[in-house]
């Protein structure tokens, strides 16, 4: 049988890492999408404050899921 899938592109952040804007971005993606298979960083970028320290770690993800 075959498969169908779609790919969609969210944006996660996290105060933590980069690793951690992932796990925010997969989890919060797989309470929508039925069918998540895998997910590629696509960007990532740093937010600094006004004292030149990192404030928010960014990530675009592409998120492909398989349709019904």
């Amino acid at each position: 049988m075959s498969e169908v899938a779609r790919v969609t592109e969210i944006s996660a952040r996290s105060t933590e890492s980069f690793e951690a804007a992932v796990r925010v971005g997969i989890e919060r993606a797989t309470q929508t999408l039925r069918g998540v298979q895998s997910a590629w960083v696509k960007e990532q970028q740093v937010t600094v404050d006004g004292e030149g320290h990192i404030a928010e770690y960014q990530v675009n993800l592409m998120v492909t899921f398989v349709l019904d």
